[in-house]
């Protein structure tokens, strides 16, 4: 009897990673877009649309991405009670890390005193009256009423992110509740997943088309004379953002879970090189949440603190605020004293919760809430206009590098986090499929029921 020769399987060819020619080819559209906006600023200027349509077709999917995400997340879990744990920890640590960074905006603002001696034209007071005007009216009842849509549908179609947060907590928890019956919608929606991943992956390949117009125009329109006259107040914001970055949340990574911010940054570079691209921290939203999860953070930890964080945790945003206030007051002759400042910090902490982290809304978050605390500095906001834009570049950052940190700060105090894996994905022996956005290898989707893998572990559909 002779022993049968088992037959060798065919190993699939390993699938080549081009992405990274993408990334070497949007550094290069950067490159080129400053050059032409030095150049040629008039020509420079009109290609702003190509810009604009690129941001326009990543906040397209926002919101798909978002559903799909919570659906998936919150549908899987077997008790309500632990997502309403997830989030609870989540909007704790968004508080207090938030009221943190506008007190260092402060703290920052008072030493650098970036404001003495600028002075504010007409044409900046109307700049600025202008932006107070866009963003006035928004009390607390509004902020609350605008989270609920119209409609079940509206949500996924008017592209707001707290009504669809709303919407896609409800849905999971209605999936959640109807128990194994709900396992086809949780299948149904996993693949929808799949499909929206697979759109962005290719929205993707036109981002250089839209780097390019978008530093052109912005250097074009701008040049350099905005950067030469108001350099402090930019290099007081990107400092206190590095340092946010670095020492605040790099030591808070390094005792909670010890973990290095560096080794989390450079797994994150990508994104972070889209972002400064794009001043546009959303781009990266869908991509931050593919790779959280890729990471080793379960997926209801990653589905309900990345969404979440986005409107709540906008630690960039939240030092600008502060750090432009002084600006402004210092710039208008107006100082503030230190019962003002308290003061300004208590409405800030109100003000900063839910402004998107899109270009341009923390300038119109600052004209409105000095419209509604201090009225005679809203003139002075027309001196941030011309800088803004670079300085969205820093906020997107620190606002993305906060929700990075905070997803995995969530899932190890929730014990939501495979550490095996993590180490893994940073010593880079585990790489992100970058081709679909998404792990190439799906378990199949069960329905609600006891975890069959240690609580350490992430949750896998």
């Amino acid at each position: 009897m002779t022993a049968a020769n088992p037959t060798p399987k065919r190993r699939t060819p390993a699938r080549r990673d081009r992405t990274h020619y993408l990334y070497l080819a949007v550094l290069a559209a950067v490159i080129a877009g400053v050059t032409l906006g030095l150049a040629a600023p008039g020509a420079a200027v009109a290609l702003k649309p190509l810009g604009t349509g690129f941001i326009n077709l990543i906040q397209m999917m926002i919101s798909p991405v978002i559903f799909c995400t919570i659906v998936l997340g919150v549908g899987s879990v077997t008790k309500a009670a632990k997502v309403g744990k997830v989030g609870g920890l989540a909007l704790g640590y968004f508080l207090v890390m938030s009221t943190i960074a506008l007190i260092l905006g402060l703290t920052v603002g008072n030493l650098m005193e970036p404001g003495s001696g600028l002075h504010v034209t007409e044409e900046m007071s109307r700049a600025g009256r202008e932006q107070a005007g866009d963003g006035a009216g928004e009390g607390p009842a509004d902020f609350v009423l605008a989270a609920i849509p119209t409609s079940l549908l509206s949500a996924l179609t008017e592209g707001e992110v707290l009504q669809t947060l709303l919407v896609a907590l409800l849905v999971g928890f209605a999936v959640q509740a109807m128990g194994p019956v709900g396992a086809p919608v949780l299948r149904g929606v996993k693949h929808l997943e799949r499909l929206v991943f697979r759109i962005l992956a290719m929205i993707m390949w036109v981002a250089p088309v839209g780097v390019f117009g978008a530093m052109a125009a912005v250097v074009g329109a701008t040049g350099l004379a905005a950067l030469k006259s108001l350099a402090l107040v930019i290099l007081s914001f990107y400092a206190t953002c590095a340092v946010f970055i670095i020492v605040l949340l790099g030591t808070l990574l390094r005792v909670v879970t010890g973990l290095s911010i560096f080794a989390l940054l450079g797994y994150l570079g990508r994104e972070f090189l889209l972002i400064m691209s794009t001043s546009n921290s959303e781009t990266a939203l869908p991509r931050l949440i593919a790779k959280m999860e890729h990471l080793g953070v379960s997926r209801p930890v990653v589905g309900i603190t990345v969404p979440t964080g986005y409107s709540f945790n906008l630690d960039g945003t939240a030092i600008y605020l502060t750090l432009s206030s002084l600006f402004v007051a210092e710039a208008t002759g107006r100082p503030l004293g230190l019962g003002q400042q308290i003061s300004l910090l208590i409405f800030m902490i109100v003000a900063s919760k839910g402004a998107a982290g899109v270009t341009g809304s923390g300038l119109a978050t600052l004209a409105s809430g000095l419209q509604a605390h201090r009225p005679d500095l809203v003139d002075g906001v027309g001196l941030i206009v011309g800088i803004d834009r670079f300085m969205s570049e820093a906020r997107g950052l620190t606002n993305f590098a906060g929700n990075a940190v905070a997803t995995l700060l969530i899932g190890h105090w929730t014990k939501e986090v495979d550490y095996q894996q993590v180490r893994a994905v940073l010593d880079g022996k585990l790489p992100f499929d970058e081709s679909t956005l998404i792990d190439e290898v799906d378990t199949p989707t069960t329905p609600p029921g006891p975890p069959a893998q240690p609580a350490h572990a992430p949750a896998r559909l």
